[in-house]
């Protein structure tokens, strides 16, 4: 499968969404959408061999995992369909009569003794077809031709779910809505009269796949599959078998959340699977399910979860998250205010309350705030119940927190009634403001080195309407590092009012590369809830190697930091490995290779005087096709433009040479020149510091 590179961002939905009120359809879409049974009011929840399992899996595999889904609580909590990915078929996938053949080898006995044995654990049973014909060397199955054929054999099987891809259909050059529709229609009609569910999964993109039209796409799907089903995929896969991206996680809820306003009871836009410890950090994680929770999306989980970690067992169970996702509304989140590094989204919950996300796209934690008034609530004291913390503050109406690089705060705010509660209070990340002399880039992770001192400051500030007394804040940094206070502390902060702390923290000469944090620990009195302590981390601050000595080969020098629109950066190859770095022919013997977008960071901490090399598309694009593979290129030092190549294609490499003196963080960054990602194979040949 081709990858989708690049974000889309869903466009402004009227406030008066979240609010309440509902955006209606065009009228033949608002017809269509009567259609549709309602199998399930709120979005359903199991799990699916595709991104843990692959097509690796037999009978017992299943059997484990639907043990495994009843021992570690996951089917309490709600997971309760198994889904039979692709993999479950018989090399020759149909027999001579027109029967679908499960693998022999898989599947001795068969599927309808293993749905059994799902349904005897109280679980449900889900399979997996394709809307196209069975295409030999492009999709694995297919159902064209046979839809009511195979709709009549999943109820005799006994299956629950039925997941229709578009491989085939893709492949075959079908209308992805009148294959849908009919398949949906066998569906409804199958002789066994047993209620499936109906997940249209098109993943087709453009240009990331190639060059299709729009009515082809996943994008458009949401245009009649509310009439039809009680799912449709918006975007593309959100990752590889095994390999799943917290960058490509924003994408495909950006793709999502561009039309909520077809989300009803019974009928849902599915971003794809949950991905836990399959590429992405806890907090990557964690923001993926507040995400997709507030987006009313099915919770499908995609790894092994006989594998997973007791930590990720109590974020898929979470009850407070899980409950904001189920909520019987059934309405998903739009964004107030505009797309950012920041954003605030909010759902609409049954009982009037908002689900309020907090949401850090960026590299480096960050202070995000909005309003009870932003998010439709009005009045003048507000309860916020942290969804995943379970602290309940009260606030004058602002809704703030301190939020991790890629993570987010979810909140459920409701009118305030009764005593008082804990005021809600703000404490602040610990920011860096300077590295020695140099201001440091709002928003960025701080790159430090041995020896440096830092200036750093930590706002704490009352949301709340009584006053907190004795603030104070204390910070700690790496081992070895050195912390004075600049500040005296406050008597006490009154609501609404803000107090900011600020320190010098000294790194020692001989502080190792790597990553390290800063904690401020925040303690505070309130009139009838006593002591309270908050902590915040900034995280990660890079503790760099040390820069480049001499005229060197830059992709010979450690990085700090790499990214790569697929895959990761490859050292004096293009991306992927195996190929050298080739432009127009010449190949050179260094330099680094990527796929839009990517950006490649360097520590030269002033130590440098002169960049010089040749940015180009890898001739290895032609060997993939003639569409994509445009890109820019930029020099950045220090958050400052120095060399932009403008748009690059497969013909015409530019030579570069730029001036670095003072410079001390160096990013190479290649953008997929307003085009999408696909075939852009893009490098930085002989890329040469002086220093």
């Amino acid at each position: 499968m081709r990858r989708p590179l690049g974000r889309l961002l869903g466009g402004v939905v009227a406030l008066a969404l979240a609010a309440g009120a509902i955006a209606t359809t065009s009228t033949g879409a608002a017809a269509a959408q009567a259609t549709a049974p309602v199998l399930s009011p709120t979005p359903y929840m199991g799990w699916n061999t595709y991104y843990g399992l692959g097509g690796d899996f037999t009978e017992d595999t299943i059997k484990s995992v639907a043990d495994s889904l009843v021992s570690r609580g996951l089917a309490k909590a709600g997971y309760d369909i198994v889904w039979l990915d692709g993999g479950w078929q018989a090399d020759q996938s149909r027999s001579d009569a027109g029967d679908l053949v499960p693998n022999p080898a898989k599947f001795p006995n068969g599927l309808k003794p293993l749905v059994d044995y799902i349904h005897s654990k109280g679980l449900k049973a889900g399979i997996y077809t394709d809307a196209g014909p069975y295409i030999p060397g492009k999709c694995g199955l297919g159902s064209g031709g046979h839809y009511q054929h195979d709709a009549d054999t999943f109820a005799a099987w006994g299956f629950d779910a039925v997941k229709v891809d578009y491989l085939c259909g893709i492949a075959a050059n079908l209308d992805p809505k009148t294959v849908y529709t009919e398949f949906a229609q066998a569906l409804r009609n199958n002789a066994s009269h047993r209620p499936m569910i109906f997940n249209l999964c098109n993943p087709v993109t453009s240009p990331d796949w190639g060059n299709y039209p729009e009515s082809q796409q996943s994008i458009n799907s949401w245009s009649y599959a509310p009439g039809i089903a009680q799912s449709w995929r918006t975007y593309t896969d959100v990752g590889f078998q095994g390999d799943i991206k917290f960058k490509d996680v924003l994408r495909n809820y950006d793709a999502n959340a561009r039309h909520p306003e077809v989300v009803k009871p019974g009928a849902f836009s599915d971003p794809d699977y949950l991905a836990p410890e399959l590429g992405m950090s806890d907090e990557e994680f964690r923001t993926q399910l507040t995400l997709w929770a507030v987006a009313a999306a099915p919770l499908v989980v995609g790894s092994d979860v006989r594998k997973l970690s007791a930590t990720t067992i109590g974020m898929l169970t979470d009850p407070d998250v899980i409950a904001i996702d189920q909520d019987k509304a059934a309405v998903q989140a739009v964004r107030v205010g505009a797309a950012g590094t920041t954003e605030t989204w909010v759902k609409r919950l049954a009982d009037g309350s908002r689900a309020v996300v907090l949401l850090n796209r960026g590299d480096s934690a960050q202070t995000v705030t909005t309003t009870a008034a932003a998010v439709g609530l009005h009045g003048d004291r507000f309860t916020l119940k942290n969804a995943w913390t379970n602290k309940v503050t009260e606030s004058g109406g602002v809704i703030s927190a301190a939020v991790p690089a890629h993570g987010t705060a979810l909140f459920r705010v409701q009118t305030a009634r009764g005593v008082p509660g804990a005021p809600h209070v703000t404490a602040g990340i610990p920011q860096v403001t300077k590295v020695g002399a140099d201001a440091q880039p709002a928003g960025a992770a701080p790159v430090v080195a041995g020896g440096d001192e830092l200036t750093v400051q930590v706002a704490v500030r009352n949301d709340g309407l009584q006053p907190i007394f004795n603030p104070a804040v204390t910070v700690a940094g790496g081992a070895g590092w050195t912390v004075k206070s600049l500040s005296k502390a406050p008597i006490l902060i009154e609501g609404g009012k803000q107090a900011t702390y600020a320190f010098t923290v000294k790194l020692p000469a001989g502080a190792p590369p790597g990553t390290a944090s800063l904690t401020a620990t925040t303690t505070y009195r309130t009139i009838l809830n006593g002591v309270q302590r908050q902590t915040t981390v900034l995280s990660p601050v890079v503790v760099a190697p040390a820069p480049p000595s001499g005229t060197v080969p830059l992709s010979h020098h450690d990085w700090i930091t790499a990214t790569s629109g697929w895959m990761t950066p490859t050292i004096d190859e293009s991306v992927g490995g195996g190929n050298p770095i080739k432009l127009t022919g010449t190949t050179y013997p260094t330099g680094i290779g990527v796929a839009s977008p990517s950006q490649v960071q360097y520590y030269l901490g002033k130590a440098c005087s002169r960049l010089t090399g040749t940015v180009g598309i890898d001739d290895v694009v032609s060997t993939v096709g003639p569409d994509g593979g445009t890109s820019t290129f930029q020099v950045v030092g220090d958050g400052k433009v120095l060399y932009d190549s403008g748009i690059v294609d497969r013909f015409t490499p530019k030579q570069f040479d730029v001036d670095l003196t003072g410079v001390r963080v160096l990013n190479l960054v290649v953008g997929d020149a307003g085009d999408g990602g696909y075939n852009d194979r893009a490098d930085w040949a002989a890329p040469t510091a002086t220093c």
